[in-house]
């Protein structure tokens, strides 16, 4: 469970009053939580830099909040364009994390000598390779390359399979093959490698009324930890073999930091939704935080006892469908949603005995079940410090971009 330096009451009694003066819908960020975030990250680390995740922020003014803390170094992006677009604004290490076909966006990296330097592109095909050499249009900058290692867990022969379908380099001797393929290839400048077990460090092992369930996670997690950390740093020496400059090896997320971290291989980990802790966080074993990032829905109805309704609100997570994919009603305690409509488009009814004690125009606070898809919601973000908004901020949706 997340862990909270006040009450939940308290907290939302801070949110109220520094909202006062402002209607909802409105997103916020209590940096008091968001630091504490960052410290435990830092802090599960254990030396090892931290790289943080974008997709999971999304505010230029937080990613540099961050940045400027000690042990944080470098953005792990998720488009093309957006890693141009922080490299342009002063960001020298952006690692992306996703392979691209955004022909215009390579032609504009291999003929810009300092966005050349700040970037670095996720490789996993030759076909990758053809397809940003076809796009230089003229360019002749070396392009930075990281290889991904596929490290999803696999029993029976792979008929049964954990973990996101991601690089199909699943084997050390694949990864290996397609670096000498890197290092033959004049342009291009193999840098890195990166193994994200988003198996392990995003899927919660402690979720309450499930006993069973968690502890086959737990199982499951034990085994693909163990099985990945010798694979990996075999995966490490034979892409070595080929490049022994390699810069970097990254690895974990904000679920499994404090272990990656225990892989000699790995020199670098990556997390991002642990800074704002969405609820698909709350339960896990390994660490807790606190909620940092909200959002208020206005009360526009009172239906009946133990009913309001509020404006909006249905912002659904990406991910197979499912309750836990939706925001979940936060402060004030006690709400739920109604089972024959859920969180809707423009209105989303709440039952509880708390409706009774809510007004018209009274703010509901939500938490979204995933980090940064909130900030695709709303333009700007209110950064909160005790009772009292402290700035404004815009997300990348409110400067003009919305790169996915």
């Amino acid at each position: 469970m997340f862990a909270s330096a006040s009450h939940p009451s308290a907290d939302r009694a801070r949110y109220d009053r520094a909202t006062a003066h402002l209607d909802a819908p409105l997103a916020l960020v209590d940096l008091e939580a968001f630091d504490a975030n960052a410290t435990d990250l830092v802090r599960r680390a254990g030396g090892k830099p931290v790289r943080v995740a974008s997709k999971s922020v999304r505010c230029r003014a937080l990613l540099e909040r961050v940045l400027e803390r000690p042990g944080f170094a470098g953005v792990m992006s998720f488009t093309l364009a957006e890693s141009l677009w922080l490299a342009r604004s002063g960001i020298s290490d952006v690692l992306l994390a996703y392979p691209s076909v955004d022909r215009a966006g390579y032609a504009e990296l291999a003929a810009d000598p300092k966005l050349a330097a700040s970037v670095t592109v996720m490789v996993d095909d030759p076909a990758q390779l053809a397809m940003i050499d076809q796009a230089r249009d003229g360019g002749r900058e070396e392009i930075r390359v990281c290889l991904e290692l596929d490290t999803s867990y696999r029993l029976f022969g792979g008929r049964v399979r954990f973990g996101a379908r991601r690089s199909p380099l699943h084997s050390p001797g694949a990864l290996a093959e397609l670096a000498r393929s890197v290092t033959r290839r004049p342009g291009f400048s193999l840098v890195g490698l990166m193994a994200y077990e988003g198996h392990i460090a995003g899927v919660g092992d402690d979720v309450p009324g499930r006993p069973l369930h968690s502890r086959a996670v737990r199982l499951m997690q034990r085994a693909a930890r163990r099985e990945l950390a010798e694979r990996r740093a075999a995966a490490v020496r034979a892409v070595r073999a080929v490049a022994p400059d390699l810069e970097f090896v990254n690895g974990g997320g904000t679920g499994s930091v404090q272990h990656t971290v225990g892989e000699e291989s790995v020199t670098e980990v990556a997390a991002g939704s642990g800074l704002l802790m969405p609820r698909l966080f709350d339960h896990y074993t390994g660490f807790s935080g606190r909620p940092a990032a909200l959002f208020a829905q206005p009360v526009v109805r009172r239906p009946g006892v133990g009913v309001v309704t509020v404006l909006g609100g249905g912002y659904p997570a990406s991910g197979a469908a499912g309750p836990d994919r939706l925001p979940t009603p936060y402060l004030p305690e006690g709400l739920r949603y109604d089972p024959l409509e859920g969180p809707g488009e423009v209105q989303t009814p709440l039952l509880g005995s708390a409706a009774d004690d809510l007004l018209i125009g009274d703010k509901v606070w939500f938490r979204h079940a995933k980090a940064g898809e909130l900030a695709e919601r709303f333009a700007e973000m209110h950064l909160i410090e005790g009772d009292r908004i402290t700035s404004v901020v815009p997300t990348y949706r409110g400067e003009g971009h919305t790169f996915l």
